[in-house]
């Protein structure tokens, strides 16, 4: 049987690590630990602001820190993985990440919360683009698919279940401490981690066919961190993030954006001469070339500005609007956690007989979970219909992640070499990390816009109407990408 077109080109001289299985083990359980990060502080923050006397805009840090952070290493540090080894870095940001994390729950006032949750977020960014670049590196054809299958279910289950541990620890630790054990539950999964990737990582990290350190695969000339390159685009990312992330305390930032985006001119046209002078960039401007890359990293950061506040959204109707407490809000989306892992688990086998179609079928179950919760909602204020029947209209949410997000992984990496596997992984990232801050900050502004006019009812409709529309133009870039993979013979 000949090979599916949707799997990533054959490699003859390709030998599988025997123990990559073991590898991808550190990936998953350290991913799921870093991005459980981030979903977990939602629903503690009113905890932290009883237990530090936090105030909104220290709150607002703890949040943006992380996410500022994270999104502005992610593809210097997926360079630096490609260039000198991804075990390493990999293992550096667990480390940073799990020491952090000690910090993190000793903290005594904000301000110090707030600078360890920076540190917190490096780690995190250091880390997370060796995972991509690792399963790139260490397997091939239908196993990629399916390590990035296990990898999107770690993805979705963290997002899902991280309201449910935060509100649970809450509730055992009490609301003035509870807080702290989001950060201090990471330390020991952190310190098995690192003893396993010291223990099971090879040395010197790098595939059997990957050429010398420092060396360009295409023939080009040295390869390099990019220095300018890499503190150019770091920059970027940051001006451009601020906007959405503090925009609530300090209106002065959003003229920032346009600076970003000459910024992000200015980086691309430094790439490109980079090249032109026989240098190794970062990320090569030729990668955007590629459909799939292209496209692919379009859908993930736009379904992500999307998606991304449903959970945001769902905690504060049923916390804030309902009076439910942070453990109930968690309850509601433990079957989504379920169905995220069930459909990637079943996305990581078929992406390849299939490719993005798995994807479209992921977002049409989007838009039945979004559709399906706001109907739950006006039962609820129309005749008293239980809100647990949201466990049922979120599944579909659930279901949608796990059929999305590692299928569209494995498609848009599938063509890219090995040797810029972090740094394109780290693009894909960051365009993920910006679509949410994006996200976040537009759909919760125009939720509590229509809040401050009407009611919760009102403002769930409005704002999952608005997660609606952007799932809709996600959607037609996938058929748009369908159509010309079935022009190309790619399906």
């Amino acid at each position: 049987m000949s090979a599916s077109p949707n799997q990533p080109p054959a490699d003859p001289d390709f030998v599988p690590d025997p123990g990559r299985w073991r590898i991808l083990t550190v990936l998953l359980v350290t991913v799921f630990m870093a991005l459980l990060g981030v979903s977990i502080v939602n629903v503690v923050l009113p905890s932290i602001e009883i237990g530090l006397g936090a105030t909104q805009s220290d709150i607002q840090w703890v949040l943006s820190g992380y996410a500022l952070t994270f999104g502005v290493v992610l593809v210097a540090a997926g360079r630096a993985g490609d260039v000198f080894g991804r075990g390493p870095i990999f293992i550096a940001g667990l480390i940073t990440f799990t020491l952090s994390s000690v910090a993190a729950g000793l903290a005594q006032d904000p301000v110090s919360l707030n600078f360890i949750r920076f540190i917190q977020g490096i780690g995190a960014g250091l880390l997370n683009p060796q995972a991509i670049g690792m399963i790139q590196q260490y397997f091939r054809g239908e196993e990629r698919a399916r390590a990035f299958g296990l990898l999107g279910s770690v993805i979705g289950v963290s997002a899902a279940i991280g309201p449910l541990i935060g509100g649970l620890l809450v509730e055992l630790a009490g609301e003035e401490n509870g807080w702290r054990w989001t950060f201090l539950v990471n330390v020991p999964v952190g310190v098995l981690a690192t003893f396993l990737a010291f223990l099971w990582f090879p040395k010197p990290m790098r595939t059997r066919t990957a050429p010398s350190a420092g060396q360009d695969p295409g023939g080009r000339g040295p390869r390099d961190l990019d220095p300018v390159g890499s503190l150019l685009l770091g920059a970027v990312v940051l001006v451009l993030l601020l906007p959405f992330v503090e925009s609530r305390e300090a209106a002065w930032v959003w003229v920032l954006l346009p600076v970003g985006l000459a910024g992000l001119a200015a980086w691309v046209w430094w790439e490109n001469r980079y090249k032109r002078i026989g240098r190794s960039p970062m990320v090569d401007p030729a990668l955007f070339r590629l459909s799939s890359f292209a496209n692919g990293t379009a859908i993930s950061g736009l379904y992500m500005m999307g998606m991304t506040s449903v959970w945001v959204l769902v905690a504060l109707y049923l916390q804030d609007g309902l009076g439910r407490t942070a453990l109930e809000a968690g309850l509601v989306g433990l079957p989504a956690a379920v169905m995220v892992a069930l459909g990637s688990h079943w996305a990581g086998g078929k992406v390849t007989e299939y490719g993005r179609k798995v994807v479209i079928w992921g977002i049409a179950s989007a838009l039945v979970g979004l559709a399906s919760s706001v109907l739950v909602v006006h039962l609820n204020q129309l005749n008293g219909t239980s809100i647990w029947w949201l466990m049922l209209s979120l599944s579909f949410v659930g279901a949608a992640q796990g059929l999305v997000v590692s299928p569209n992984q494995t498609l848009t990496l599938a063509e890219i070499p090995i040797d810029y596997a972090g740094s394109a992984g780290g693009v894909q990232q960051t365009g993920q990390r910006i679509g949410t801050a994006v996200g976040i900050a537009l759909i919760t502004a125009i939720s509590f816009a229509t809040l401050a006019q009407t009611n919760w009812t009102t403002a769930i409709t409005i704002g999952f109407s608005a997660i609606a529309v952007i799932v809709l133009a996600t959607l037609a870039i996938a058929v748009k990408d369908q159509r010309a993979r079935i022009r190309a013979g790619h399906v």
